[in-house]
């Protein structure tokens, strides 16, 4: 049976509807950085998007091919995650979307070294005719957070993030999140496909890293 870290790892993916702290381990993850709404059409996110998925599929489907992965084992794709920040900007300003910046990231197993992360590359590039370059393996360590699940539409995130605010105040701890692409970020797991689900049962995770308040 594939190995699902959604299942294996409930406390990182299926938080409850209450604020919750949480210690994350480094994670491997492919990624690709970009800048600017994530809801125009045809616009970089989507093309990141579907990058992520090339890359995250070519590495699972390695067990049908010659290239042996030392250490692989079969795994359910896991969901798309998204760090989020704007320069200027204390966490996130959802009315300003055009000034995001982001990154898309898909989490992979410890086994994708460099050395198969740049194979997966090459196999995109000469199977699925992508320009895999954007794609980077990425680890990132966020330690110590606060967390809880959203559920329904993105735009209606700003309610349940002051509750995550109120609850963090409460532990006598701050949000530690970096305005730059260097340190930590708001942090977004989508669990649900819009495509397929209702706005109002969309179902995400948000993450923010804290530290004890100055």
């Amino acid at each position: 049976m594939a190995f699902d870290f959604k299942k294996e790892y409930k406390e990182f993916y299926l938080p409850k509807r209450k604020p919750e702290l949480v210690t994350v381990p480094p994670m491997v993850y492919v990624a690709v950085r970009g800048e600017g709404d994530p809801n125009m059409e045809d616009g970089a996110y989507k093309e990141a998007v579907g990058l992520l998925y090339a890359m995250a599929y070519t590495i699972k489907m390695a067990k049908m091919g010659d290239h042996a992965i030392p250490g692989y084992f079969d795994f359910v794709v896991p969901p798309l995650e998204g760090f989020w920040w704007q320069p200027g900007v204390a966490g996130v300003d959802y009315a300003h979307k055009a000034d995001f910046h982001w990154i898309s990231a898909i989490r992979l197993p410890d086994f994708v070294t460099l050395e198969e992360f740049a194979w997966a590359q090459g196999e995109v590039e000469r199977k699925k005719k992508l320009d895999a370059a954007p794609a980077e393996r990425l680890v990132i360590d966020e330690g110590l957070c606060a967390q809880i699940m959203h559920l329904g539409p993105y735009d209606d995130e700003p309610a349940t993030v002051a509750l995550l605010d109120t609850f963090v105040a409460e532990q006598g701890l701050e949000n530690d999140m970096s305005d730059t692409a260097a340190g930590r970020h708001h942090h977004e797991i989508y669990l649900s496909d819009p495509r397929r689900t209702a706005p109002e049962k969309l179902k995400t995770v948000i993450r923010h890293p804290v530290k004890p308040r100055a």
